[in-house]
């Protein structure tokens, strides 16, 4: 790993070593020779359902299968998304003395023309017209903190600093981005370097829907959304595998006087700041709620719902509700359409009506991509009057979680037996099922496959041993994959006891700490 890090640092980063002692240079350079578009990096990033000639980005299990393939190949490894360039940026800056973690933001804006909002544009079929959409919204994005002074800046702007080696946009012509200051971004100092506007609307852009009547008539503001976008911004915590909330370092509480300010000032040294000028009808009689019914896990129904309340106490209201539900990549991108429902509901003075679309598993079955994620939307228009209303939202059917146990006690340099299983909750069978493991003393990564089809809510376990070489904590992980259900994972957590340290008598519990 060292000696792969330093080739990519020097040789791919075109660091000198004059030029190593800088950890803002070096760190920058990082971020460049990881991904591959202009220099021939680390890893070839694809975000097509077509991984020909590679690894899918879903089946990796960690940096060191990919660092050891770049240093044996000098090719860029086939394939990666974020959280494979934010893993193996985070063992590089590592191995080169620089502290790093990888960062996860949910709901994460790609903004492509530095104006600090993501815009929609969404015609009459409750449709987003992705012709018109430069922006998008990521279900999720990861890329990596690297901790350091900055005198460039000024002590206040020292600590943690975001890099992401994703090739998302160019910065001074190479695809890279930051170290950009986490405290300059929370106080909307966009022009500090690096990237900080880019890092900013990553986590505080505002969301704005626009509805549009065709090329000669004006935009109509559909909805504002100022808390959609940056949340629940997450690292692993300290010493343990438990989600840390890192959220509040990046902006002040949502709609505050501080957050408000900042992205105030974001906007004023932003060279794309521009007007809105179309506002939506000012109507209050009907009142909108929409939302996603149930914990979905993958195999089951679900259902979309929007309930209507009628707040005049006189004037009863036709409304015509259009629900649809699509296929959704984790960049925001929609794919294929999965079921849409038109219905007109008259809602009369004073009460609440509610409109339900349910979607089986026959029906989104075949529409599921990668990470299983949907977009669903509602588009409701009020007869006789101007005004319509439109929400949408990201969601993913929750896969099973692969098991772990460990026979007994773990010692150094002792063969351990252990066992890896999964629970199908699909109604159907999984064929051709192979789990994937690796873990301490376990050199090349283990394909266990299933001895059969695996029956519908039956549970498949294969037996392995391994050996494990040093003493700690360690971690078993794993994949499983088959043809009917992918990108399924977990580990356990364990100690493992020095050789010299007494085992456990019969009866003690097994070491192990943690499961998923």
């Amino acid at each position: 790993m060292l000696e792969c890090s330093l080739h990519l640092v020097a040789v791919v980063g075109k660091m000198g070593p004059a030029s190593r002692g800088d950890p803002i240079r070096t760190a920058r350079a990082i971020s460049a020779a990881v991904n591959s578009p202009d220099d021939n990096g680390a890893v070839m990033g694809n975000w097509s359902d077509d991984h020909g000639g590679g690894t899918a980005p879903t089946k990796w299990l960690g940096s060191s299968q990919i660092l050891k393939k770049y240093w044996k190949d000098k090719k860029p490894v086939k394939y990666g998304q974020c959280w494979v360039f934010a893993g193996v940026l985070t063992t590089i800056a590592r191995a080169v003395g620089i502290p790093c973690r990888p960062v996860t933001n949910y709901s994460s804006a790609h903004d492509t023309q530095s104006s600090l909002t993501v815009d929609y544009f969404v015609n009459e079929k409750a449709e987003i017209m992705e012709e018109m959409n430069s922006d998008s919204i990521w279900n999720f994005h990861v890329w990596n903190e690297v901790w350091m002074q900055r005198p460039d800046l000024g002590t206040e702007y020292d600590g943690w600093q975001v890099v992401d080696a994703t090739p998302q946009e160019q910065s001074e012509d190479v695809y890279r981005c930051g170290p950009a200051s986490v405290a300059a971004v929370k106080k909307g100092e966009v022009r500090k370097p690096f990237d900080g506007a880019f890092v900013f609307a990553e986590v505080n852009a505002d969301k704005v829907f626009w509805r549009y009547n065709g090329p000669t008539q004006p935009l109509k503001l559909l909805r504002k959304d100022m808390k959609g976008i940056g949340r629940f911004i997450s690292t692993k915590a300290i010493g343990s595998t438990f989600r840390d909330d890192i959220t509040e370092f990046y902006k002040y509480p949502e709609e505050s006087k501080e957050e408000r300010a900042a992205m105030l000032t974001a906007l004023k040294q932003s060279a794309s700041m521009f007007s809105r000028y179309y506002l939506n009808e000012d109507f209050n009689d009907m009142h909108f709620d929409f939302e996603l019914r149930d914990d979905i896990k993958i195999g089951e129904p679900y259902s979309v719902v929007v309930v209507m309340k009628n707040r005049s106490r006189t004037q009863n209201h036709t409304v015509t509700v259009t629900l649809r539900v699509d296929t959704v990549n984790y960049t925001g991108r929609i794919k294929e359409g999965v079921k849409k429902e038109t219905t007109e509901r008259l809602v009369k003075a004073g009460t609440v009506e509610e409109i339900r679309m349910d979607v089986s598993y026959d029906e989104y079955a075949s529409s599921l991509v990668d990470q299983a994620s949907f977009n669903i939307a509602c588009m409701a228009a009020v007869k006789d009057t101007h005004y319509e209303y439109f929400a949408q939202d990201d969601f993913r059917v929750r896969k099973p979680d692969i098991k772990f146990k460990i026979e007994g006690d773990v010692v150094e340099g002792k063969e351990c037996k252990a066992t890896v299983s999964l629970t199908n909750p699909m109604p159907i069978p999984l064929k051709k099922g192979v789990f994937s493991v690796e873990g301490p003393g376990i050199t090349k990564t283990l394909k266990l496959r299933l001895p059969g089809d695996l029956a519908p809510q039956a549970v498949g376990s294969v037996g392995f041993t391994f050996t494990p070489i040093f003493a700690g904590k360690k971690t078993l992980s794993g994949k499983f994959s088959s043809d009917e259900l992918d990108d399924v994972d977990g580990y356990l957590e364990f100690m493992v006891k020095e050789v010299n340290v007494p085992t456990a008598t019969n009866g003690d519990a097994p070491l192990a700490t943690s499961e998923m």
